[in-house]
């Protein structure tokens, strides 16, 4: 009897632990970056094992409060945490899989997640779960929360033959999410006698086909977007123009043709930017209603040369795609750099470049034009003023070791970046969320 009544007090406080509303104290902390000078806003300073959604995404809530991240604070559950306050409360319950995508107009968060008994034996349909973040904040402050059923509504299911999952993106009207699907459902939309791609590089990676189908998140309706010969990517949304798609060519390096765009109908599909076989492009972000923000690398020797280009730290893993099977892209006897495109004049202009190591790698900009801003491979972030071309390093030492990279994202006002960060850590690898300002000698600035 004591056994079982254990059993039953276990099993309660597991769901207790795991419940959505669960507060944790606030962990906020200012820390000045040891270089630069830089007040350095950590969110959250404790090693949780803390992870930003990825940089392709929307960070902030609608109401620009609250930045939803990751951690094992609440394992596959997603969080929120309070810019001002530094309160962080458990914004999920069940789990979920792939991307978080936050609202911009609507205090909504969206994600997929994965039906029990889904397997490749037994392949299943994945659920799309929108949550009410304003109920659960305003339930959870009072300390009054409800079953999960409240604050989580399912959208609707995936039929199991799309065999869906991967990245997920909200679309700028907010009504449709795309997501990827799998090769059986992607060959049956290719036109007869598409060839295939191969996979391409070292990592074996990159074959087709794949595709893209899209769940309206207000009804569950499901469309089929397009189908590509080659491995997609990340998926990405335009937030300011409804229906325009962005992803890529995934081949874990180098791709033969790293960016694409297509529009929700499958219409429109073509190369975002046409790349070269030198050119090692990257890390693309929609950073306005017209820009791609792109990577294009300069983190490999130039062979023969009587000067090597830095190629970075001697870190292991801190240094990647040095493998000759890349083929002859990634140095810098072509032009590199932070790239931005212009979806409708087609022009790229490069607007900044490190003058050494790795070059710029994860990229971001502010939708009024005005900023750009990346990482390296030493987890240093610059920012650019697109204006007048300057460069500054706005902060370093955020740790070779990390267990990612720092991922910038820009905040829609352009004050203020997001990155992930192991500066705090004891083991070198555990991260926290980190807010770095604009200078506001920048943010002065008249043009």
């Amino acid at each position: 009897m004591k056994t079982a009544l254990l059993l039953v007090a276990l099993l309660l406080a597991g769901t207790a632990r795991a419940q959505i509303g669960r507060r944790f104290p606030s962990e906020k902390k200012v820390v000045k970056d040891p270089v630069t000078g830089t007040l350095l806003t950590f969110l959250t300073s404790t090693s949780a094992g803390d992870s930003k959604i990825y940089q392709t995404h929307n960070q902030w809530t609608a109401d620009g409060q609250w930045l939803i991240f990751r951690s094992n604070r609440a394992k596959d559950e997603a969080l929120a945490v309070n810019e001002k306050t530094g309160d962080i409360v458990q914004v999920s319950e069940g789990s979920y899989t792939g991307m978080l995508n936050v609202a911009r107009k609507a205090m909504k968060l969206y994600f997929m997640r994965n039906l029990p008994g889904a397997g490749k034996e037994r392949p299943a349909g994945v659920q799309i779960v929108e949550v009410d973040l304003a109920k659960v904040f305003a339930d959870s402050k009072a300390g009054k929360m409800q079953p999960a059923s409240a604050y989580q509504r399912i959208c609707g299911t995936t039929p199991p033959e799309l065999q869906a999952g991967g990245d997920m993106a909200l679309d700028g009207d907010e009504t449709w999410a795309y997501f990827r699907v799998g090769r059986d459902e992607a060959a049956r939309h290719l036109a007869p006698g598409t060839k295939l791609e191969a996979e391409f590089g070292p990592r074996h990676m990159g074959a087709g086909p794949a595709g893209i189908a899209a769940m309206n998140v207000q009804t569950g309706a499901i469309k089929y977007v397009v189908s590509v010969p080659f491995q997609v990517g990340h998926i990405q949304t335009n937030p300011w123009v409804p229906g325009e798609i962005v992803f890529c060519w995934e081949t874990g390096g180098k791709s033969p043709q790293r960016t694409w765009t297509v529009q929700a109908d499958g219409t429109g599909l073509r190369p975002l930017y046409p790349e070269a076989e030198t050119e090692w492009v990257t890390h693309e972000a929609v950073i306005s209603k017209d820009e791609t923000a792109i990577a294009i690398m300069g983190h490999r020797k130039i062979p023969g040369s009587t000067k090597e280009v830095a190629a970075g730290s001697a870190v292991s893993g801190a240094n990647p795609g040095q493998e000759a099977a890349w083929g002859p892209s990634g140095t810098r006897e072509k032009p590199t750099g932070l790239g931005i495109v212009n979806h409708r004049t087609r022009e790229m202009t490069i607007v900044g470049q490190t003058p050494s190591g790795s070059g710029l790698w994860h990229v971001s900009g502010s939708p009024d034009g005005r900023w750009a801003v990346g990482d390296d491979f030493s987890r240093s972030i610059y920012l650019i003023d697109r204006h007048t071309r300057e460069m500054r390093l706005l902060s370093t030492g955020h740790k070779e070791t990390a267990a990612d990279h720092p991922h910038p994202t820009m905040s829609p006002d352009g004050t203020k970046i997001e990155i992930q960060s192991a500066m705090l850590s004891a083991d070198g690898r555990s991260m926290n969320i980190c807010i770095i300002p604009v200078p506001q000698e920048w943010l002065k600035r008249k043009y």
